[in-house]
Order: structure tokens, then sequence, then C-alpha cells
């Protein structure tokens, strides 16, 4: 049998939505709690509407439309502090994460202008530190810029994380569809502004866009880490860039299966190859647990069970994520990194 990381490991979550990250019958609650019409009033119905299915299949602007309905649900101060409090204490409870990096559009949680966006942000932190309350772990949070937004909106996002940087925002992202209209050259300046108010920076690419963006992406924007970033594999100087400038890729295997961008396990073999070929550094995440019905230990032992990754290259990859958290060596919670000698010990039962 493949070994699987040990439930001791403590781990990193860096690539998580956070409205794809609630329990169905959580989602279903705070949905009743506000009265918000929904199109069924079968639970069975409505978690199959805020979930991915296999069986179903999704391209990848299919995957987007699911958080329609998460969103709104989500948009209220009551229904954010709920959210992520949910979310990053049952990373913990579920799957033994100790650092978990929850990222969403601020913006698309308050309907459109009508809640003050600094009440949302204030919920969402104050759900994050009842988490902290309660468990041993380092939750940070990400604030997501839109390719379809105008870049008058994606600043004020990025205003917003820089003014809550010292309340436990720890970055900004780049997310949304391939749009005609966005640039990725319009932005060099307000992330620069962000590196030195000393949020992280990572941005979707290589994804569903071409593999020239995340070239430009690295030139323009030069990113701490790249959300996905699986085409990378097919383009050798984009590899180079990778491993010459240290940026770390967040893989989401699921993810990027259920949206297609990438074909299948056999693809995604020859993919961390290539990773491994050309000193490429990497951690594993699952970009939404609940959405996708998977959680980062399924993601990581199917990797393991299907050969594509071993054992130490799994622990490689966990170590890596914690290293590569923009939360790291920040809050007051307790000190969440591998030990040496917890490692030895860990492998130790493991024999």
């Amino acid at each position: 049998m493949a070994r699987q990381l040990p439930r001791r490991m403590p781990l990193a979550e860096l690539h998580c939505h956070l409205g794809s990250a609630v329990t169905p019958s959580v989602m279903w609650g705070i949905a009743h709690s506000q009265g918000i019409k929904l199109p069924t009033k079968d639970y069975w119905e409505f978690r199959d509407m805020i979930t991915a299915s296999p069986t179903r299949g999704h391209s990848f602007d299919g995957y987007l439309q699911l958080f329609h309905w998460t969103e709104l649900i989500q948009s209220s101060p009551l229904a954010m502090e709920r959210s992520v409090y949910e979310v990053v204490g049952g990373a913990y409870r579920k799957n033994n994460v100790t650092t978990t990096e929850l990222r969403f559009n601020p913006m698309k949680r308050n309907r459109g202008g009508e809640q003050d966006l600094d009440h949302i942000v204030a919920a969402a932190l104050r759900g994050m530190d009842r988490a902290m309350l309660e468990y041993p772990i380092r939750p940070g949070l990400i604030f997501c810029l839109d390719r379809a937004f105008p870049n008058e909106l994606n600043e004020i996002i990025a205003e917003k994380a820089i003014a809550w940087h010292d309340r436990g925002v720890v970055g900004i992202d780049i997310a949304g569809p391939v749009s005609p209209g966005f640039r990725v050259s319009d932005y060099g300046p307000l992330f620069q502004r962000a590196r030195r108010f000393g949020l992280g920076i990572t941005v979707h690419a290589g994804e569903a866009g071409p593999v020239e963006e995340i070239a430009e992406v690295i030139e323009q924007l030069e990113p701490d880490r790249i959300g996905h970033g699986v085409k990378s594999a097919y383009d050798p100087r984009t590899m180079a860039m990778l491993r010459e400038r240290g940026i770390v890729l967040e893989i989401c295997p699921s993810s990027n299966l259920q949206t297609e961008v990438v074909s299948g396990w056999e693809e995604f073999r020859w993919i961390f190859d290539q990773f491994r070929r050309n000193g490429v550094r990497y951690a594993i995440s699952t970009d939404g647990p609940e959405m996708l019905r998977t959680y980062i230990r399924d993601e990581m032992a199917t990797l393991s069970r299907l050969g594509i990754l071993s054992y130490e290259e799994l622990v490689e990859a966990a170590e890596t994520s914690l290293a590569a958290s923009f939360v790291a060596g920040t809050g007051s919670a307790p000190d969440t990194a591998i030990e040496p000698a917890t490692r030895r010990e860990v492998e130790r039962e493991e024999a």
C-alpha cells in the first residue's frame, strides 16, 4: 500500500476559496436564517446546486458559475463571520490543517455596494479570531481582485487589504475568467505598493488562460506564488523562471480535473514529472474542499496511490506549503511548523 501522510503531521492549505469551502448544510442554514429565497426547497437539490460532480462535469466557466449562490448566501457580515469560522475550524478538525489561507473577493460579498465593505472584512476577521480561540491554528485572509472588474474596483480591494494587513489579511490575488479588458501590466505599481506593506502576492495563472500569461505575471507582478500554474509544465522558459525565482505553484489536482484544465491523472503524472525535472516547487491544495467534495489529505492520498508522487515528495510538498505560507511567523497561535524531531517521530511510527 502507498504510504499516507500521518494525521499528526500539520498541513497548510494555501489555495482555498471561501465560496467553495463551506459545508452545504451550513450554507443551507445561513441562507434560511437570512431569508434568502432559494430556487429549491429540497436540501439535496441545493447541495447538488453548489457542488461539483465528476458525473455531471463542468467547463471552467461552468465551475465559476457555481459560486453565484455561495457568494450571494455569504453576502452579509453575519454570514461571513460564520463561514470563515466554520471553514478554518473545520479544516483543523478534519485534516489537521494548522495553517489556512482563505481567499475571497470582499466586493462580491457586499451586495453591489449595499453593505459597507469594512463591515464585511471585519466580520470575516471575527470568524477567524473565533476559530483561533478554539484551535492551535494560524489562519490568514487573501483578497481576490477580479479580471472582470475595472481597475478602480480592484484598487479599492487592494487598498482594503493594505488597511487590514495588521489584523490578519496576509495577501492579494487576481482571480476570475479571462477578460479581454484585463492587462497584467496595469497592476504592477499597485502590487508593489501592497508588497511594501508586507502583503504576500499570489496570482491565478496558467489555468484557463494561455501558458504565456504565467511569464507575463512573473515579470510584471513578481509574485511569491502562482495559483494553479499547471500549464507552466509545457514551457521550459516558464519552468526556468519559476525555479530561478523560487516561486511556489499552488496545485489543486481535483479542481483542474473537474474543470478539464487537465485531461486526467496521466497528464498530471507528466506535469509533476516536469516539475521534478526542472526543480519547480509546489504545494498541494483543494481550491475548495466542499464544492469539490475533497480534502487536502484526499488529494495527497490519490497522488500517492497512483504513484504520481512518492511519500518523500508528499512530505516535501507539505513542508513547502508551510514555508511558503504568508501567515508563517505571524499571529499568536502556537508554532505549527514540522519540526525535525516531530518528523522523525512520525516516521518511526509509520515504519
